[in-house]
């Protein structure tokens, strides 16, 4: 079944690309392509992560002219031209990460291709094209679908891990945050005073999220150590995923795991 699917699949995305990206009264608008998307096809070869692994994204803020993303193992980054005539964009300078994986095919063929998009254009109702100086597609996007919704955040969560390290159990004050999505505001314990503060979230952008207005109680405790660590991650934190059979991650603005909820 796997297969078929598959092929169905894969059929579907070569139907689609043999648009081509001749700037035309059809070219979207560069808000159109504001948000995280799924790189699902390069070269007109359909992307199929493996069982374990999620598609390759990119994320575009259209206000700010900053790209960032996944190329399938490693983060990349990089920054386009907001006042280019519409249907055009350069991403020649993509970055990245440069941590090793057992397979880099993948990330080598995002990011060299990336390298060369100078056109965008809409494909059907759901997918983008980026095409190169030619009018044939080299890449396929199509929107990010979070694997965890903000509303899965409401409620109360233990924070196990801050900093990249485990939070003892057994303390007196074991360190929380509470979400009332109702009101965009959270609260909790950072392992001895009380948290409490705004956070804000992106519609176009489903898994950043930032905190803001932080404010905490003045109690001193004898060990203040792991409050500094929860601060700290929440300061930093930009973003929010699922981790598998470990509840919620959240991140820094360089994707890296600075904290771990569990769910209460």
């Amino acid at each position: 079944m796997k297969n078929v699917f598959v092929s169905l699949f894969m059929a579907g995305v070569l139907v689609t690309t043999m648009s081509s990206c001749r700037l035309s009264k059809d070219v979207v608008t560069l808000s159109s392509i504001n948000g995280e998307w799924n790189i699902i096809e390069i070269n007109g070869t359909a992307v199929v992560p493996s069982s374990n692994q999620a598609f390759p994204f990119i994320s575009f803020d259209t206000t700010t002219g900053k790209v960032s993303g996944n190329s399938g193992c490693n983060r990349m980054m990089g920054s386009f031209d907001v006042n280019a005539k519409p249907g055009t964009i350069d991403l020649g300078t993509m970055a990245s990460t440069r941590m090793m994986c057992p397979d880099m095919t993948l990330e080598q063929n995002v990011l060299s291709t990336l390298r060369q998009v100078k056109k965008y254009k809409e494909l059907g109702k759901e997918n983008i094209a980026l095409c190169g100086s030619s009018r044939r597609p080299v890449i396929v996007l199509q929107k990010k679908t979070p694997t965890v919704k903000l509303s899965d955040l409401n409620g109360k969560w233990m924070i196990v891990e801050a900093g990249g390290q485990a939070i003892p159990e057994g303390m007196e004050k074991q360190p929380f945050i509470e979400f009332n999505l109702n009101e965009k505001r959270i609260h909790g314990n950072a392992g001895c005073n009380l948290i409490n503060g705004d956070f804000v979230a992106d519609s176009e952008k489903p898994s950043e999220i930032s905190f803001s207005q932080l404010i905490t109680t003045m109690m001193a405790c004898p060990n203040m150590e792991v409050e500094s660590r929860v601060l700290k991650a929440l300061d930093d934190v930009r973003s929010f995923g699922q981790l598998e059979g470990r509840g919620i991650g959240l991140y820094d603005a360089d994707n890296v795991l600075v904290m771990v909820l569990i769910k209460k």
